[in-house]
């Protein structure tokens, strides 16, 4: 008996609203695609995290029924990307290091199979030094995967336990030589103001890193996220003007030793910036296939924005029935300029004037009165042709948005 499923031609979209100060969205050509893979587990639940992950159970995880469900996901979202190149791929998660080679070999095969992928696309991994040895970094090499995300957090064996972290320094420098080995593109995360972390033990975990010289750094804030262990049980933290003090130490002693701060957490050797996370920020599109996984593309019919089952279970149940979209929902003329905004505002350098209407679909007017409530509080600065938030925009980031939200135009 055929197994054969349908896949629709033309999804089905609400049309373009005009709600924006009487202005409507109309694209004249589609954004750049990245496609984001979910990857929903890890060994165990960090307390601090407020992503969509879950600790492995006894019966372990099931590689293959999901990485079925993926390829799966992405054929049910073909109609939507027809004829687009994908210029990157990011697996995130969860710990999708702990993915088997050959499953992750199966996985990019088939999206080589089914989709234009550029050859030159950037691929990356998330790693946790805790599930990974320099032969299984060399063995995802080998899968095609042409960046690591290798998750340190600290260098610090007493922040790493705060953190509820598997490795201690010894694997998270281990891990940071092995990926710095086998790949050219490598990302260290590291957090700060961690729980009785001090100033000099802040400037430590950094000097470790730089030691280790990756071309890229991610460097986050520690925040007590809602519906995490830390939110309910929350631990004594640096207080504000201290933690202050150590993001102004990491930004002046990363620009000493060469690295661009090209976006509020981000600092790159030159050339060595994320495509990936610049396509999120310049508000770019993305398919979005996996447990939880959120989307936002673009067409004719206007800027939508997907989610899928956020639960594994409930992922792979959508499997059987061949819908894996839980929601569907076009974003209105009116709420384009903050969502623009919410993502071009973490870039340091800013953006063109003319992106806002590459990418929303609507006239520059449509932003000029957020912008201008922006510039009377010092939050943004306008140069040329550039539009970029001042330092104290950065550092007040959440209070610039909110002059953008629907309404306040």
């Amino acid at each position: 008996m055929s197994n054969h499923r349908t896949i629709p031609i033309t999804p089905r979209s609400p049309a373009p609203r005009s709600d924006q100060g009487g202005f409507e969205s109309r694209l004249s050509a589609s954004p750049p695609l990245a496609l984001y893979v979910h990857f929903p587990w890890c060994v165990k639940k960090c307390p601090y995290c407020d992503f969509n992950s879950h600790g492995v159970r006894d019966e372990g995880i099931p590689e293959a029924a999901y990485i079925q469900a993926l390829i799966a996901d992405l054929e049910g979202a073909l109609p939507q990307i027809w004829g687009r190149r994908v210029h990157s791929i990011f697996i995130g998660g969860g710990t999708p290091s702990l993915l088997s080679p050959d499953g992750l070999d199966q996985l990019l095969t088939g999206i080589r199979m089914r989709t234009l992928l550029d050859p030159m696309a950037e691929i990356t991994l998330e790693a946790n030094p805790g599930t990974v040895d320099a032969g299984r970094f060399k063995a995802f090499r080998e899968t095609g995967v042409n960046r690591l995300s290798v998750g340190i957090q600290s260098f610090n064996e007493r922040h790493l336990q705060a953190l509820g972290r598997i490795h201690g320094r010894a694997e998270a420098i281990a891990a940071a030589e092995a990926a710095l080995t086998h790949f050219d593109a490598v990302n260290l995360d590291l957090m700060y103001a961690l729980p009785e972390q001090s100033l000099a033990e802040a400037r430590a975990d950094l000097e470790t890193a730089l030691a280790l010289a990756p071309p890229h750094l991610s460097c986050y804030h520690l925040t007590l996220e809602p519906n995490t262990a830390f939110a309910s049980a929350p631990p004594p933290i640096p207080d504000p003007d201290s933690a202050a003090d150590m993001q102004d130490h990491i930004e002046e002693r990363l620009a000493e030793a060469g690295y661009i701060h090209y976006e509020t957490s981000a600092f790159a050797k030159p050339h060595q910036e994320c495509r990936h996370n610049l396509n999120y920020w310049t508000f770019g599109d993305y398919l979005g296939i996996g447990a939880g996984a959120h989307g936002k593309l673009s067409s004719h019919a206007g800027i939508i924005r997907e989610t899928r089952p956020r639960h594994p279970s409930a992922y792979l149940t959508a499997s059987g029935t061949g819908s894996f979209v839980q929601e569907r929902r076009t974003i209105g003329a009116s709420e384009l300029p903050f969502e623009f905004m919410m993502n071009a505002l973490r870039l340091n350098n800013g953006f063109p004037r003319r992106l806002f209407a590459e990418r929303t679909g609507l006239p520059f007017e449509a932003l000029e009165a957020g912008l201008l409530k922006a510039r009377q509080q010092g939050l943004v600065e306008v140069d040329g042709d550039m539009i970029r938030p001042t330092r104290q925009g950065r550092h007040f980031l959440n209070e610039l948005l909110v002059l953008f939200l629907a309404g306040e135009n």
